[in-house]
């Protein structure tokens, strides 16, 4: 049986976690290149096999320092910032462009982008902390699942209507900057344990 107190409860926290990510503008840039829905296709895919890992992944979490898990995610973060803001040419190179818009090209596109993209991220990692402690895989895995798709929607939707207004290289200067942000908080918080 599915609790949606606990569904809501993973639903706001990985919907903010989530918010300022990497994948988060790399569904908003795809969103501006392809047919929304062949992406957005593509990468709740992604998530769903992500979400699945790090729920079934959530028992072997338990086992782990808190402390520890804090600097990991401190220097994933501050890893994905130094990758932003390190990134130098042309904006319509930094996702490359299948030959056609097919179906497949495109959602096997946002698929590959964010399967590697999210890996280990501080939102996987949080999905399996929450997994261990609420004991609640399906509630756990419905709430990840629906805030991680909620986030890419917003991004892919979202992304045709900002990128008319703001430049690529300001919004990923400011998702490094978050990144960063959150990069030292982290250690911050592994120091501080």
């Amino acid at each position: 049986m599915i609790s949606f107190t606990v569904t809501a409860v993973v639903f706001g926290v990985v919907f903010l976690a989530e918010l300022p990510d990497k994948t988060a503008l790399a569904g908003l840039v795809l969103g501006t290149r392809y047919r929304a829905s062949y992406v957005f296709a593509g990468v709740a895919a992604a998530f769903a096999l992500h979400v699945a890992l790090a729920v079934a992944a959530g028992s072997v979490l338990t086992l782990l320092p808190q402390q520890i898990v804090h600097a990991i995610t401190g220097v994933l973060f501050l890893g994905g910032a130094a990758v932003l803001l390190r990134k130098k040419g042309d904006d319509d190179e930094e996702i490359r462009r299948p030959e056609n818009q097919s179906f497949w090209k495109v959602a096997g596109a946002g698929f590959m982008l964010i399967l590697v993209a999210e890996f280990g991220d501080l939102t996987q990692i949080m999905t399996a902390n929450l997994a261990a402690r609420y004991d609640d895989p399906l509630s756990v895995g419905l709430g990840a699942v629906l805030a991680l798709w909620a986030v890419a929607g917003l991004g892919i939707v979202g992304g045709k209507a900002l990128m008319k207004r703001v430049p690529l290289a300001l919004i990923t200067k400011i998702a490094a900057l978050l990144m960063l942000g959150l990069g030292v908080w982290s250690l911050w918080e592994a120091v501080r344990a």
